[in-house]
């Protein structure tokens, strides 16, 4: 099954240290990462700045394509007010289909700020258990994914975090 995911690092630089670690995961086998992007927010910058991990060339440009409505709308776009709640509404609809929800897309928003990271994964064919031994100690907060409520516990089990 392909899973979105969004995790979240209490520094800027901690999505970085993830997707090497994801990225190595795979290498060895055990996650087949179809793409990934990553957001940092260093302390005193006016705003996020970006990566993408451009791993597949169809499916990628697929995801990358999603990955750079979602992450411009909810970074570079001044929302205020009634224009941020249409934004999102856009946004969740566009996204939908991947599974992304509205009310993910607000707390993707809302706890990506000054002073953390955020790394968005879409991966296949994960090994949790083997995953989850390679990320401890990582300090990360799942804040989106289209699991399902079974799934998600798995996960937080596998994962630790919140």
């Amino acid at each position: 099954m392909t899973t979105f995911t969004v995790w979240k690092f209490d520094d800027p630089d901690g999505a970085d240290r993830a997707a090497r670690i994801l990225t190595n995961a795979e290498a060895d086998g055990l996650v087949k990462v179809e793409d990934h992007a990553i957001v940092r927010w260093p302390a005193g910058a006016a705003q996020p700045s970006t990566a993408h991990g451009h791993e597949g060339v169809w499916q990628g440009a697929g995801w990358g394509g999603i990955f750079g409505l979602l992450i411009g709308t909810l970074f570079f776009m001044p929302l205020v007010g009634g224009m941020a709640g249409a934004a999102l509404g856009a946004l969740g609809r566009a996204t939908e289909d991947a599974g992304i929800s509205k009310e993910d897309l607000a707390k993707i928003r809302d706890e990506v700020t000054v002073g953390t990271s955020a790394l968005f994964a879409v991966t296949d064919q994960g090994d949790l258990d083997r995953l989850g031994e390679r990320f401890r100690g990582m300090r990360s907060k799942l804040i989106a994914t289209n699991l399902t409520d079974g799934e998600r516990g798995i996960l937080f089990e596998t994962f630790g975090g919140a």
